[in-house]
């Protein structure tokens, strides 16, 4: 499939969004362009179940400045979707003739399990969470789904969200603690009609604005010591502190939050609520952030029509980490064959009984190698710091954040002092037997790269042999390998630490011998 631009315009309760997305075999999915503006259309809907002549005129303008804004961008394919406040709009069979005739935009009109589906479809494509509860809380609707080993067993959408919630429970600008009280007695009705999510003990992960917003303020409550939201997790207490430090605030301090939106500082203590009574009745301590959610289902959904092998569902972070390679300049070939050296060396230390064997150091090892040293593209010189930062500080989909640390330490490997230096952040993350593996696994794939330092693929295989107190390398090749000589006797150091033995490496082209 050749990459293409396409759009989607998200007409939510509470904003409206244009998100421009490139896509590509090779490069995968991509944002390019992300545009907000604060609707709040949920509050347009009138006594009689119409929305207004203003909230009609506020989103015909809103399309039309959209429009103009995708004249500056080569977009092949445009959809554009309208979610709880158009459905619970009476007269919607209106708004959309009118959009269409007036902006010449044509509105596909979700149903409720359409906007479900397609926010659990965004969260299994992208988490490596194999069963958990979704919440998807716009400003009009809120939808829960329950998956099973990334099936979708149950959804339901409730017509409240954060926007109706206000107009029914909030007196002013800041809920207040007696308003906290109701809503939270309300929601927990509303919750414990649903009998499949009553105690079923699964992570809930939150999808949307108000998700990523909490996430964003602990983040610069705790100084986390990365970027990036996707798949960062807070339990019960986090959630509790946050609720006690926003309660805290008058609603002007609200909006100068860090990590805050301003058009959200009226709706976020009301979200939280909503979370947190979810998790009550789920009966868990777990609660992920999903950067993911209707967009990108939709955008996932759309590709998988015409390419069904697009995406996959078991191999998430590898598939990601292919698209990574093929951005930092790596081909197929390079990657696969640096994946395939790093596992032949340690399987062979393990036969040797150098490390002990452990299925998954084996698969942290091997993922590490798809991704390593990819900050060679920037400046080779200080090619860790870049591959560190590149790895550390971004959503990669199927890892969460403690795994994204480790193989960022594991694919930036200089040497001890520098991983020393990189994981200082990070020593209350990690034990300090687990920082040794990560810096020991580091040397391993250290050394795996440097067998194939002129990226034409001529190692093929290697096998170990004890003899005494001095390791033997055999080094299989199927063509001159000068550059791989070389780097190889000046990186053998690291195996030799590893293993305390010194390291002799033979290099022929005479095949494997079993």
């Amino acid at each position: 499939m050749e990459t293409f631009n396409t759009a989607i315009i998200d007409i939510g309760s509470n904003t409206i969004r244009l998100v421009i997305y490139s896509y590509s075999k090779k490069a995968g999915l991509h944002e390019i362009s992300n545009v907000k503006k604060v609707a709040r259309l949920r509050k347009y809907i009138q006594r009689d179940g119409n929305m207004s002549e203003e909230g009609i005129e506020k989103l015909k303008n809103t399309l039309i400045s959209f429009k103009h804004i995708l004249e500056d961008f080569d977009v092949a394919k445009m959809k554009v979707v309208a979610t709880a406040a158009i459905r619970q709009a009476k007269n919607n069979e209106e708004i959309l003739l009118r959009m269409e005739q007036e902006t010449g935009i044509k509105i596909e009109l979700l149903s409720e399990e359409e906007e479900a589906y397609f926010g659990y479809l965004a969260v299994v494509y992208s988490m490596d969470l194999p069963s958990a509860v979704t919440i998807d809380i716009g400003g009009g609707s809120t939808e829960i789904t329950l998956y099973d080993n990334k099936k979708l067993q149950h959804f339901f959408s409730f017509p409240f969200g954060t926007v109706s919630l206000k107009q029914s429970f909030v007196s002013g600008d800041k809920i207040n603690e007696k308003e906290k009280t109701r809503l939270y007695q309300y929601v927990k009705k509303q919750f414990e009609s649903l009998g499949w999510i009553g105690q079923v003990g699964l992570p809930v992960v939150g999808i949307g604005g108000s998700a990523r917003n909490l996430a964003q303020i602990h983040h610069h409550l705790i100084d986390y010591p990365i970027s990036g939201l996707h798949h960062y997790e807070m339990d019960g207490e986090a959630l509790r502190n946050l609720g006690d430090y926003l309660g805290r605030r008058t609603y002007e301090q609200l909006i100068q939050i860090e990590g805050l939106s301003s058009d959200r500082a009226d709706i976020i203590e009301i979200a939280l609520v909503v979370f947190q009574t979810l998790m009550e009745i789920v009966n868990t301590d777990s609660f992920y952030i999903s950067k993911s959610g209707l967009r990108e289902g939709l955008i996932i959904h759309n590709v998988m029509q015409s390419n069904p092998e697009a995406f996959h569902l078991d191999n998430i972070f590898e598939e990601y980490a292919n698209h990574l390679a093929f951005k930092y300049g790596r081909t197929e070939e390079e990657v696969a064959n640096l994946v395939n050296l790093a596992e032949n060396l340690y399987l062979e230390s393990c036969k040797l009984n150098l490390l002990p064997y452990n299925e998954e150091h084996f698969q942290l090892l091997k993922k590490a190698a798809s991704v390593f040293s990819i900050g060679d593209y920037i400046e080779i010189d200080s090619s860790n710091q870049h591959t560190f930062y590149l790895l550390a500080n971004q959503s990669i989909p199927g890892l969460n954040h403690k795994d994204r640390v480790r193989i960022a330490l594991l694919a930036s490997y200089k040497n001890r002092d520098y991983f020393r230096r990189l994981s200082r952040p990070f020593r209350t993350w990690f034990t300090r037997e687990e920082l040794k593996m990560l810096s020991q696994f580091g040397a391993l794939l250290k050394f795996a790269y440097s067998l194939n330092v002129s990226k034409r693929n001529v190692v093929k295989s290697i096998k170990m042999e004890l003899e005494g107190d001095k390791l033997i390398l055999y080094v299989y090749v199927t063509n001159r390998a000068m550059a791989e000589i070389y780097r190889a006797e000046n990186q053998k150091k690291h195996i030799e630490r590893l293993f305390k033995k010194k390291l002799k490496i033979e290099f022929n082209n005479e095949g494997w011998n079993e």
